[in-house]
């Protein structure tokens, strides 16, 4: 399938045919006006002919996709694709030379009028061949490449596109509890194992023949989720094929570790990890999942990091694996068996047919009992088609069961269930199939959050735009629909009910990882091999992600060999170098790097580097430059080159000052440059920002939705802020109470302001916000106000009561060293849509009562260091939904909060941490 990179080609010439690149064509290639006609008007019909080829590849029957000589031809166009959006890139490369701007640059310009028109001639020759190509490729197609015909299918396609786009809201919901069908049996029999008197530990194993797609972690995930908060602490942890014990240890110490809110750092270590979980767990009564466990050996290894206590501790594994299954007692194993036939069909009655009574219209039921057998009994399987038919018409249905029946009968290269996959990612919607075979690039059970992969995305040209909305909310949309078809899974949401982390099923990475070799989309490294794709440079991959990898200087180590790769990869457009690379010979990979000059996605994070070379400056197509974790301190001037830059990551790095050639990116969007030194938000200046040279304003920065974080030297610095009129996300530090005034200014200008913290320059400075942030920008969901507060009740009431819009869409609120002296729950009550409410030294009475019908859609409320709290009260009817309640540090409290009972219907999670003895003591008589 090639029609995913005709798309990026298509794009990329819509680009150096808009108007700004014509403009700077008309500027740089002035006195060429002939050729640059030429050039402009060949590159105009490629466009018009490579949309004409997507629509013709997206009608192409499934049956031809085996074919060897479609398969050949396919490459072909996909190459010579390539070859066309790498002469784009050199066109706009050239002509990006005219941001040089003064008389030395015109004496420079007149000195190079030669070279220029040389340039240009070779462009013009290049895209001359790449049309004279094209056009060869399709009489080629017409000579040797039969193609089966149904009619024309494009309006059944355009529906079912359309028919998918409706379902994008429907995710809030569990996705793997309406795709438990025909497992009561097991979920009991889970739950009394679980739950049994036995205090000796016991290992219980899921494990489902050799299969995948069983539902074996959907089934755990079920019991785990309701049977966690009868355990003193719980973690779950995924196994993949290459997992490392230090891994393991790693995550289940930050799971641990991160309930209790102190001590989190974690060692690199092995033995220092090994010892601190073993006292951590020697007297507690755990719950630990580990999840697609796939050598025996591992469970040995696995279960020797766990202390078997007598306190009735279960361990929970999931596996395919039957040698892996035996290491639990044979009463303690369940095996997963594919659906029954009805259970088959009341899953896909379920999912295809989403109405009350699930009925099966009468005029496809023939038609339903064939597809839903050729499933197997694999709810993923059965839930893929069962979404990819939803609601459609008996012609569409009828379409799928022939090219599905087709795909059975005649590739038998690959599982049954695979080539089902594999028909939902045909039907993929383009725009979706690279976002797809993106995931595939990194390692399995791999977490990816939801903003950093949407901004890798927009950076790599695969978000359309889409009217007025922005390419952010695009992207989103993007991944609920790979969400909702099952082809990502969701593995968490925010207190909003918005994804937050996601990964891919194994058996879809799988079918993911054979079409991204076959589209040569990108090549991976990892401390064993390169996983998939060959070489960079022997084919033509686009991408490269390193995983981790030993960099020692040994001729038969991989890690020697990748940077001589990466140097033979001119055509790259993503580097990405994942976490635990961070040894010294990894640095030497960064001058190599910058000669890649196509590359668009530059990620190198937790790399030790301490300076960025000057040739940065020639990457004209950067959009993503991530120097996270780094120890870079100074930028090079040659920053301001970037044009095309959209984000910027500089977050943990030494940088104090932002360069002056900053206000040249104006397409920037994301600057992140923050420190953190308390990931808790327990100090006050728990966050550090970077400072703005003197003399400089950013105003320029028009674009720019993300600012993390601004620190303010002197209300100057505000001068300029509320020009960013696209601001989404702004934190603020070292604010003094005599700049709240400019900063309210600026705010208001901020409509679209969605997610505001403001931190004081230290803990006696107020926060003069109650007359100047009122009323609050209507699109605002998070709020942080970290320092004093002054007339609080101004602030927090009437601010809760108006928006500018006429509503509020506040969701959470955290009051960090407000030290109010009066409650301020009655203000904050009117706050109807809070769903997360945080207190940090936030109020130094004695008292906080909940009283009836307050915050009925509050899910987590955090208390924490308010020493003088002795008295915390929960009326009936006050948080009904609450799902997490935290209360940290209160050493005045004695006595268990009155009315806690409650809210135990919905709650999910209580914890109480750096609690007093007297407290604890009650807490057990309870």
């Amino acid at each position: 399938m090639a029609e995913a990179v005709i798309v990026l080609a298509a794009q990329k010439i819509g680009v150096a045919l808009g108007k700004e690149a014509i403009n700077q064509a008309a500027s740089y290639f002035e006195t060429y006006v002939t050729q640059l006609t030429d050039l402009q008007g060949r590159m105009a019909r490629i466009r018009t002919e490579l949309r004409v080829m997507h629509e013709y590849l997206s009608g192409i029957d499934v049956r031809s996709h085996n074919k060897k000589t479609y398969e050949v031809w396919v490459e072909e166009v996909r190459m010579q694709v390539h070859r066309i959006e790498d002469i784009v890139d050199d066109y706009l490369h050239l002509i990006g030379h005219k941001h040089d701007t003064g008389w030395c640059s015109s004496l420079k310009k007149r000195f190079k009028r030669p070279n220029i028109l040389l340039s240009l001639n070779r462009i013009v020759s290049s895209i001359k061949e790449a049309e004279t190509n094209l056009d060869h490729l399709f009489k080629t197609k017409d000579r040797w490449v039969s193609v089966p015909n149904e009619g024309d299918t494009s309006g059944e396609n355009s529906s079912y596109i359309v028919e998918r786009s409706r379902h994008l809201a429907d995710i809030s919901r569990s996705l793997h509890e309406d795709d438990l069908v025909g497992v009561d049996g097991n979920i009991n029999l889970l739950h009394r194992w679980i739950t049994t008197d036995d205090m000796r530990r016991k290992v219980i194993m899921l494990h489902g023949g050799g299969m995948g797609g069983l539902g074996k972690t959907a089934l755990a995930a079920n019991v785990y989720n309701k049977e966690k908060a009868n355990f003193e602490c719980y973690a779950w942890v995924s196994i993949s094929q290459a997992y490392t014990m230090m891994d393991v240890l790693k995550r289940l110490n930050t799971e641990l570790y991160s309930r209790e809110a102190k001590n989190s750092s974690v060692s690199d270590n092995i033995d220092d990890l090994g010892h601190r979980l073993e006292g951590f767990l020697n007297d507690r009564k755990y719950l630990i999942v580990f999840d697609d466990v796939w050598e025996p050996a591992t469970v040995d290894e696995l279960l020797r990091a766990l202390v078997p206590n007598d306190r009735g501790s279960r361990v929970l594994m999931t596996t395919r694996i039957h040698g892996v299954a035996h290491h639990a007692l044979s009463d303690m194993r369940i095996e997963i068996q594919p659906l029954s036939p009805d259970d088959s069909l009341m899953l896909f009655q379920k999912t295809a047919f989403p109405r009350e009574d699930n009925t099966i219209p009468a005029e496809l039921t023939t038609l339903v009992d064939e597809l839903v057998g050729k499933c197997k009994g694999i709810p993923l399987a059965i839930v893929s088609v069962g979404r990819l038919l939803r609601d459609n018409t008996e012609a569409e249905f009828r379409r799928i069961h022939n090219q599905l029946d087709w795909e059975l009968n005649n590739n038998r290269n690959t599982q049954d269930v695979r080539n089902i996959l594999y028909l939902s990612y045909i039907y993929l919607p383009t725009y979706l199939k690279n976002c797809f075979l993106y995931c595939s690039l990194f390692p399995e059970n791999y977490h990816f959050k939801r903003k950093k992969l949407i901004r890798w995305w927009i950076a790599e040209g695969f978000v359309e735009k889409r009217g007025g909305r922005t390419m952010e909310k695009v992207a989103e949309d993007y991944l609920k629909e790979l969400v909702y078809w099952k082809m990502l899974q969701l593995v968490r949401s925010n207190s909003f009910d918005r994804i937050k982390i996601i990964k891919m099923h194994g058996l879809v990475r799988e079918l993911a990882v054979d079409m991204c070799q076959k589209e040569c989309f990108g090549v991976v490294y990892n401390d064993k091999a390169m996983i998939h794709g060959e070489s960079p440079g022997e084919k033509d991959e686009r991408r490269i992600v390193i995983h981790r990898i030993n960099w020692d200087v040994d001729p038969d180590n991989l890690g020697a060999h990748v940077t001589q790769k990466i140097s033979g990869a001119h055509h790259i457009r993503s580097l990405i170098l994942e976490e635990d690379n961070r040894t010294p010979q990894a640095r030497t990979l960064v001058p190599v790097v910058v000669k890649c000059r196509y590359v668009s996605v530059l990620e190198l994070s937790g790399l030790s580097i301490d300076n960025v070379p000057n040739a940065i400056g020639d990457l004209f197509n950067l959009r993503h430059l991530g120097l996270r974790g780094s120890k870079v301190k100074v930028l090079p001037s040659s920053i301001e080159r970037l044009s095309n830059l959209l984000t910027l990551d500089l977050t943990g790095s030494e940088l104090q000052e932002l360069p002056r050639g900053i206000v040249k990116l104006t397409k920037l969007r994301h600057l992140f440059a923050e420190k953190v030194s308390d990931k808790y938000g327990r100090d006050l200046r728990c966050r550090t920002g970077v400072r703005i040279p003197n003399g400089i304003g950013m105003e320029k920065l028009r674009e720019l939705q993300t600012l993390q974080a601004l620190e303010l030297r002197n209300e100057g610095s505000l001068r300029h802020l509320k020009e960013m009129r696209q601001m989404r996300s702004l934190r603020i530090t070292g604010v003094r109470g005599s700049y709240c005034e400019a900063l309210c200014v600026s705010l208001s200008q901020m409509k679209m302001l969605s997610n505001l913290d403001i931190i004081a320059s230290d803990s006696e400075e107020f926060l003069q916000l109650s007359n100047n942030l009122n009323p609050l920008p209507a699109d605002l969901e998070k709020l942080s106000l970290r320092g004093r507060l002054a007339q609080p009740h101004m602030l927090l009431g009437a601010t809760a009561a108006t928006t500018t819009g006429g509503q509020n869409h506040l969701c959470s609120l955290h009051l960090s060293w407000s030290r109010l002296e009066d409650d301020p729950l009655l203000s904050l009550s009117r706050w109807s849509t809070l769903t997360r409410l945080s207190f940090t030294r936030a109020y130094v009475g004695q008292q906080l009562v909940f009283l009836q019908g307050w915050f009925t859609n509050l899910k987590k409320l955090i208390l924490r260091d308010m020493p003088n709290l002795d008295r915390l009260e929960i009326q009936q009817g006050t948080m009904t939904r609450i799902q997490k309640i935290v209360l940290q540090n209160l050493s005045g409290m004695v006595l268990v909060p009155r009315g806690i009972e409650y809210v135990q219907p919905t709650l999910k999670s209580l914890l109480f941490l750096d609690i007093t003895p007297v407290f604890f003591a009650e807490l057990r008589n309870c």
